[in-house]
């Protein structure tokens, strides 16, 4: 399977996580913010519907995904691998 064929993109993290709870940035905007130790300019936030409280962020820079990471009780990340087939 090539490097194009693994990619992951925004549809197939929308098939794999659902539809993000809230949206911070947007692949256009040219502003970049550091988290989780990458650079990005949109991140989709997924928070638990009964207590608001953030479970998941996925990271992008423009169409490139970043990332998905778990957010612990304790504020702290770790990457979340999602299935690429």
């Amino acid at each position: 399977m090539s490097a194009a064929e693994k990619r992951i993109d925004r549809g197939k993290v929308w098939k794999l996580v659902g539809a993000p709870t809230d949206q911070v940035g947007s692949v256009n905007d040219p502003r970049t913010s550091l988290e989780c130790g990458v650079r990005w300019n949109e991140k989709w936030i997924y928070r638990d519907p009964e207590t608001d409280e953030v479970l998941r962020i996925v990271l992008w820079h423009r169409y490139d995904f970043l990332g998905a990471f778990r957010v612990k009780p304790d504020g702290s990340t770790e990457p979340e691998p999602l299935p690429v087939a």
